[in-house]
């Protein structure tokens, strides 16, 4: 029987008893196109590479890919008019405008009928921010005929949805049970690749041992799906991020096992008596108390430990908004969005209480708070110091968790790696192409996404600020910015579309469906 935080983390869209189940995703009635000619005219490009922003420039896309990108005049001079190609079937006025790729969410779920059941509310809402890609881990728990059939609905544009890669828990979906040896974990392996799975993921507990992940790893790698993991406590002094890594893991996702394989004088992390993993305040409270059991930061130990992953190709997928409730519960709970965007199933599943998982703040103190800030800095000096060196990291929300929901929480991650150390380009980076690699790679492609260039998927984002001068203007919500002419501050920012694939998502109207919802949702327990 999985302990409750397992069966949370694992099912989040499990039904109980008493619940609605999840309600099938709906065909699409938002966006607009492909079209045969979309042209987005007199943009500033950041191509997600690492370069400089450049414009204005016109780019030219043909049902879903980019076809041309071509100079539309000088910086500070006219545009010139009347520009080819003329005739298009549909043209975005995009003058003093920013582009960049779509964003590829690492590490997705949807809302679950205790939360969100209407999986159009995770998947509005991720649009609206710019996310065209999404990697569910797994996207609706066991349910992996769910994802697979939204995976491939999404791929035809037949819902509203991100591109989704569907990863699933090792034995999730097919009829013979556990998956108890390695062998049981190859034939699963070989079920999921043959049932549209994308990769698999592991949590480091119960069953998987070792040698069943180290099997599953390798049918994984002869068949082309990806693997990441979330090391748990439990199996952790067995398995940690060196020896995940070193066995063909390809990412670590959150910040489990990268501590416990830099621990010093000691083999295992020093917990006080009377800490139980499966009292989720023990658990979140404690894990963070690692910070200063380590080697120290920037020595030969650290260094060691870095070049050792970046020699395995090991990606690391930070997550480090899913956590950041954890040193600031009251910003968390209290953010800009919630009134307007967060359900109030949602805000019932984030209230401290002992059955949901990640609702663990029973008696968050200070000192609680402290501890965190403390493991924030040296796990983010770990995440910086790994790209610095040439380590690929990308960017993943884990959202319906902790106070943090779906778009929001995305945006909330990059600007917590640039707090990390991260330039905004760098950012950009990590959020865009490093995410397409890192899907790509386990099938020896090269991405098709994840880059604004010729010959790309159209997967884009049109935003009317600067984000590289602040990602704050990201949030649907916008920013508060002060207008010198009423000398009263107003709000600006805000995704303008999102293209996905070739059809244009306009994301304001996404935010207002979500917000109806929303509404929806309040008035039927004002009536109740």
């Amino acid at each position: 029987m999985l302990k409750p935080f397992l069966a949370a983390a694992l099912l989040a869209i499990t039904t109980v008893a008493g619940a609605a189940e999840m309600l099938p995703t709906t065909v699409r009635t938002e966006g607009e196109g492909p079209f045969p000619t979309l042209v987005i005219r007199g943009a500033t490009i950041i191509t997600g590479n690492g370069g400089p922003a450049y414009g204005p420039a016109d780019i030219i896309i043909t049902g879903n890919r980019i076809t041309d990108i071509r100079s539309a005049g000088t910086p500070g001079l006219p545009m010139a008019g009347n520009r080819a190609p003329r005739g298009a079937t549909r043209e975005i006025d995009a003058t003093g405008m920013f582009v960049l790729p779509g964003f590829v969410d690492m590490h997705g779920h949807s809302g679950g009928p205790v939360k969100a059941p209407d999986p159009a509310y995770a998947y509005k809402l991720w649009l609206a921010h710019g996310v065209t890609t999404v990697r569910g881990v797994s996207l609706f728990g066991l349910d992996v005929a769910h994802a697979v059939a939204d995976k491939r609905r999404s791929a035809a544009g037949e819902i509203t949805a991100p591109r989704i890669l569907v990863y699933q828990t090792l034995g999730a979906g097919w009829p013979q049970g556990r998956v108890t040896t390695p062998e049981k974990a190859r034939a699963w392996v070989r079920w999921a690749a043959a049932n549209g799975v994308d990769g698999i993921k592991f949590f480091n507990r119960g069953d998987e041992t070792p040698a069943i992940n180290r099997a599953a790893i390798a049918e994984a790698k002869a068949l082309g799906l990806g693997t990441v993991a979330h090391l748990s406590q439990p199996n952790i002094a067995e398995w940690n991020a060196r020896d995940a890594a070193a066995d063909g893991l390809g990412t670590v996702t959150h910040f489990y096992g990268h501590f416990e394989s830099l621990l010093k004088d000691r083999r295992l992390q020093a917990s006080p008596a009377g800490y139980n993993y499966n009292n989720e305040q023990d658990r979140f409270g404690g894990i963070a108390e690692i910070w200063n059991q380590i080697h120290e930061p920037g020595g030969p130990e650290w260094r060691a430990y870095l070049e050792a992953q970046k020699a395995a190709g090991l990606n690391m997928d930070p997550t480090l908004n899913i956590y950041s409730a954890s040193r600031d519960l009251m910003r968390a709970k209290n953010a800009d969005w919630h009134a307007r965007y967060t359900l109030p199933s949602m805000t019932d599943f984030f209230e401290s209480n002992r059955d949901n998982h990640g609702s663990y703040f029973f008696d968050w103190t200070t000192g609680n708070e402290v501890t965190w800030r403390n493991f924030y800095g040296r796990y983010m000096r770990l995440i910086n110091d790994y790209k610095n060196i040439g380590g690929s990291v990308t960017t993943g929300s884990d959202p319906g968790f902790i106070w943090q929901i779906w778009g929001f929480s995305y945006i909330l991650e990059l600007e917590l790696l640039q707090e990390a150390g991260f330039s905004p380009l760098e950012v950009i980076t990590a959020a865009t192409i490093n995410g397409a690699r890192t899907l790509a790679a386990p099938r020896g492609q090269e991405p098709e996404f994840g880059l604004v260039r010729a010959g790309m998927l159209a997967d884009l984002v049109i935003t009317p600020e600067d984000p590289l001068q602040n990602f704050k203007t990201l949030y649907g919500t916008g920013t508060l910015r002060l207008n010198d002419t009423t000398n009263r501050p107003e709000r600006v920012g805000g995704i303008r579309w999102t293209v996905k694939n070739g059809i244009v998502y306009d994301a304001p109207k996404l935010l207002a469906d979500v917000e109806a919802m929303v509404a929806a949702e309040k008035a039927k327990r004002a009536a109740r």
